[in-house]
This record gives C-alpha cells, sequence and structure tokens, in this order.
C-alpha cells in the first residue's frame, strides 16, 4: 500500500544542498529504500510503503538539522546517515558537526565523519593508551596521525613516533632489492603518506632532520623509553605478544600511545598468536586504556569497499559453519565408533 509523507524546506539553497547534483542524492535514497520522491516548491512529498516513507522522513529531517549547523551535505554525509537508517541504527547525527579537528598542510579540515569516528577521537583526548580496531577505510590511523600532529603543534609533547610491524604479506624482505632501510620503507610508506598531507613535505623533513618525528619498524623500538612522545603503532594486529608487550612497556612520562589494526587482516605465520587480539584482553579492564571499535559503517572511503569488506564477511561466515559443520560430523563418527 503506498502511503505518503511529506517534508517542508525553509529556502531554495535547502533544497538544492539536500538534492544534490543532478538529484543524485534523492536518486540514492530512492533506490535504496525503494519510494518515490517528488519536489513541488518547497515541499518534498515521499511515496511508498508507511515504514520506508516514515524511515526516509526521519533521515531528511536529520539531514536538514546536519544543514543547518554545517550548511552543506557532501555525499559520505548521505550515504553514512543513509545506511544507519536502513539497519535501524538510531543516531544524532548532529552530534559530529563540531568544530573542525585540525587542518591539513593544504588547509582542509579534518573532523570526525561517523559517531564511531567520534568516539575515537574523545577516547584519545581522555586516554593515554587507546586502541582503534576496524577494518580498512574507517580512518583508524589517519585520525590517530591528525591527533598526533595536533598535540605536536600545540607543544603538549616533543616529538613524534610512527612505527609498524614489518611483517611480510605475501612478499619476502630478502627478495626486495636495497638496503634494511630500502626494505622496509614500503611497509611505512602509508605512515609517510599521512604525514605529507597532514604537515607538508618540506615541513616533514624539516622535523625528521631535527630528530622530532620519526618512522621507524617496530623493531627498533626494543630497549627505548619514549618520554614526551606520541606514538602510533599502526598494522598491529602483525604483532606477535611479546612485541606488543615490547612495545607498551617503552611508554614513558608525559607520553600518549595508539595502537591501530584490523584483526580480520593477520599477516603472522600460522600459529603465531595476534598480540593486538591477545592484549585486547589483558589490557580491557585497566584505568587509563581505552579500545574503540570501529564497523563497516565507519568506512570512509569508496562505497565499494564497504560492500567489498560486507562480502568477504558473508564469505568467512559461510566457511566457518560449513568447517562447524565438518567438526560436527566427524564427532558423531568418533562417538559411533566408541
Amino acid at each position: 500500500m503506498q502511503e505518503r509523507a511529506s517534508v517542508e524546506f525553509e529556502s531554495n539553497d535547502q533544497v538544492s544542498s539536500l538534492l544534490g547534483r543532478l538529484d543524485e542524492n534523492i536518486q540514492l535514497i530512492e533506490e535504496n529504500f525503494g519510494v518515490k520522491i517528488q519536489l513541488d516548491g518547497l515541499t518534498l512529498t515521499i511515496k511508498g510503503p508507511q515504514d520506508k516513507a516514515d524511515q526516509v522522513k526521519d533521515l531528511i529531517d536529520q539531514l536538514l538539522q546536519v544543514l543547518q549547523k554545517q550548511k552543506r551535505l557532501d555525499k559520505q554525509d548521505i550515504l553514512y546517515a543513509m545506511n544507519l537508517k536502513k539497519d535501524g541504527i538510531e543516531s544524532n547525527l548532529v552530534d559530529l558537526y563540531g568544530e573542525t579537528f585540525v587542518y591539513t598542510a593544504t588547509g582542509k579540515s579534518i573532523r570526525a565523519k561517523t559517531l564511531g569516528q567520534k568516539r575515537y577521537l574523545d577516547a584519545i583526548q581522555k586516554n593515554d593508551v587507546v586502541f582503534g580496531v576496524g577494518p580498512a577505510g574507517t580512518g583508524k590511523t589517519y585520525l590517530a596521525m591528525a591527533c598526533a600532529v595536533k598535540a605536536f603543534k600545540e607543544q603538549k609533547v616533543s616529538r613524534i613516533i610512527l612505527t609498524r610491524p614489518a611483517v611480510e604479506a605475501g612478499e619476502s624482505l630478502g627478495f626486495l632489492p636495497g638496503d634494511l632501510q630500502m626494505k622496509v620503507d614500503p611497509y611505512l610508506r602509508p605512515l609517510y603518506d599521512a604525514l605529507f598531507d597532514l604537515m607538508g613535505h618540506d615541513t616533514y623533513q624539516k622535523y625528521v632532520e631535527q630528530g622530532l618525528i620519526e618512522v621507524a619498524p617496530l623493531a627498533y623500538m626494543r630497549g627505548r623509553t619514549l618520554d614526551n612522545a606520541y606514538i602510533i603503532l599502526d598494522e598491529a594486529q602483525n604483532t606477535t605478544t611479546q612485541q606488543m608487550k615490547m612495545f607498551l612497556t617503552r611508554l614513558g612520562f608525559g607520553s600518549k600511545a595508539i595502537i591501530t589494526g584490523d584483526i580480520t587482516q593477520i599477516d603472522l605465520p600460522a600459529g603465531k598468536k595476534s598480540g593486538l587480539k591477545t592484549v585486547l584482553q589483558i589490557l580491557k579492564d585497566v584505568r587509563g586504556v581505552s579500545s574503540v571499535y570501529l564497523t563497516r559503517y565507519d568506512i570512509v572511503r569508496h562505497p565499494l569497499v564497504q560492500r567489498i569488506i560486507d562480502a568477504y564477511d558473508r564469505f568467512d561466515s559461510k566457511e566457518k559453519a560449513k568447517k562447524d559443520e565438518i567438526k560436527k560430523e566427524e564427532e558423531v563418527d568418533e562417538q559411533a565408533k566408541e
């Protein structure tokens, strides 16, 4: 049964901002909710099943609140709000649109784009050790770097240290050309790229030469005490339990450590436990330590990335179900033999 819901706009500027270029935002909402949306002057009419029409009305009302605070909407804002609404997740998106957190070297503003990212940034402000865990594209590393650069610029710390475990993912370090630094540089490249974006290449180079910024493999951290520093351990799912303990015990006075990783993408050799998975259990009740779990809703890359991750999750679930079924059958056979 077709029902109607309507939304009243305050101005033509609101209408054009919400509809998007060539009405692309409205077309996106229509495709995802199975409704028809028509505009007559400043009145938007939504036609479709009652539950869908009401969902879309709530969605548009919330986007209008965001517009009042932010003055503009980008496609990422629309996609994020739409995905939450589709899955029945209640949220107040207006909370996201506060002051800019930090600016890049080119003047681009950096802020939380999802509620998960906001929880992550809040946790970093309040705790000295924070674990940011989630799939690719959730901004966990970039936001940690932005926090480090902000603290450095405000002279809350005197240096930034960025590190990654140099774990091979399909290729062997031994077969790569060059000396040790050349071999490990590819593993550290994402960290360099983020710093260039946030600080500019020349500024970054100046601080490296002064020893105020260091980008190095995790193995270089052994035996050091890191005072008054902002330390980020990236790709932490590829640390061993011993490496994770070594890293966390480097923390000195006035320092903060952010550990990021994706526990679904572990490249450690078979039989080796991930230090990230283990430490999340060990430190879950320790004061001053916070763990923030980002999800597919927090992905801020191309929308296809979210669909790819969802497809892998479905595949993994099916494979696990098959293995569990085979295991049950084997147990039944063993019992029958007895």
